[in-house]
């Protein structure tokens, strides 16, 4: 996993920082919510709904994350790298796919 943002050394979602930390800190919640979900022995289908809704959120921010990347870190990057964070791009698309 590279530590290097793009060639202006920002992250693409700088801009959305706030929105993309609000949204990690509901997913958070929903986490800590199922946890406890588990812990008074609730239903299993309760418990299973409430996971599909974490990972929507995830992915919600998942999607947010490639947008900003693909607006950001390829389209900025220079003509050299651009191809470099094209593959990279698709390769984290790649990964997306594939875990669902």
């Amino acid at each position: 996993m590279s530590t290097d943002a793009n060639t202006t050394g920002s992250p693409g979602y700088s801009a959305t920082k706030d929105q993309l930390l609000k949204r990690l800190s509901r997913v958070e919640g929903q986490v800590r919510g199922i946890s406890r979900m588990v812990e008074d022995d609730r239903y299993c289908i309760e418990v299973l709904t409430q996971i599909t809704a974490a990972q929507a959120a995830l992915d919600k921010v998942a999607l947010g994350l490639l947008d900003d990347h693909a607006k950001h870190c390829v389209v900025d990057a220079a003509d050299a790298e651009r191809g470099e964070k094209t593959d990279e791009l698709m390769a984290a698309v790649g990964r997306l796919l594939r875990r669902g």
